[in-house]
């Protein structure tokens, strides 16, 4: 069995090769291909969230896929915008604030769909977050670092990375940290990690790959290279437990279609 180390390795060393492999399988195909030829006929958040696969295609494309269900959520998220006070930005998980930002009803209106943001650009999120899931079929681990890889640049504290469960478990594997730390204060987590992490690392591609390889390496003793806690590990990417209290999601369950 291929290790966690050298699956990371061969999905990463040319993703850009990894990626292209993903979009030549017929399921994604056909996936892209209705999302380009339709996406352009969007006009409103309505017609958007009303054509469930182009909807469910850009959710997945945000990593967002669990949450399609809740269209008048999603609706209120649109409605909004990204502006000061916004819903989106009251929530604490900002894939909701990036989708907003991709789908800009409230700032172009009918021309929201019209740009390279969101034809192609969604269409390249839809088929990195594909490759990630795929990846987390065969090894849980090589998803996270995949995961990791594509967040690090966007990382420029520890409590981003504590506010991302996914992040987190990556950094604590790394540091050999047990993941009974998670129930800590927040700031002494943040104190553990300061320790041992230094954030410029992950500016830092050389630096980066070595701590991933660190990750994966440490995984697999953990873990093993077989998919093990799946299900445990599918929940850190769950943004219906993610940013979302128990009586928003209430809301959520009320709210009509």
């Amino acid at each position: 069995m291929i290790s966690t180390l050298v699956s990371y390795k061969l999905a990463a060393s040319d993703i850009d090769k990894t990626i292209q492999r993903v979009s030549e399988q017929p399921t994604v195909s056909r996936e892209v291909d209705y999302y380009l030829e339709n996406i352009g006929n969007v006009k409103s958040i309505k017609d958007l969230t009303s054509d469930y696969r182009l909807f469910s295609f850009a959710m997945k494309a945000h990593g967002l896929g669990d949450m399609t269900y809740a269209k008048a959520f999603m609706e209120k998220v649109l409605t909004e915008g990204t502006g000061d006070g916004s819903f989106a930005n009251s929530l604490s998980d900002k894939r909701y604030a990036d989708f907003a930002e991709t789908f800009d009803f409230k700032s172009f209106g009918t021309a929201a769909t019209s740009f390279t943001k969101t034809q192609q650009g969604v269409v390249d999120k839809y088929l990195r977050q594909t490759l990630e899931e795929q990846a987390g079929d065969e090894n849980q681990g090589v998803r996270l670092a995949l995961y990791f890889q594509r967040k690090a640049d966007n990382i420029d504290s520890f409590y981003q990375i504590l506010a991302d469960p996914a992040l987190s478990q990556v950094v604590r594997t790394t540091l050999g940290l047990p993941d009974s730390i998670a129930s800590a204060d927040l700031d002494k987590q943040v104190e553990m990690f300061s320790k041992r992490l230094d954030l410029e690392t992950l500016a830092d591609p050389d630096k980066l790959d070595k701590l991933l390889e660190r990750f994966t390496t440490m995984w697999e003793v953990n873990n093993g290279a077989a998919t093990q806690q799946a299900t445990g590990i599918a929940q850190l990417f769950n943004t219906s437990s993610n940013g979302i209290s128990q009586d928003l999601m209430l809301q959520i369950a009320q709210m009509k279609r």
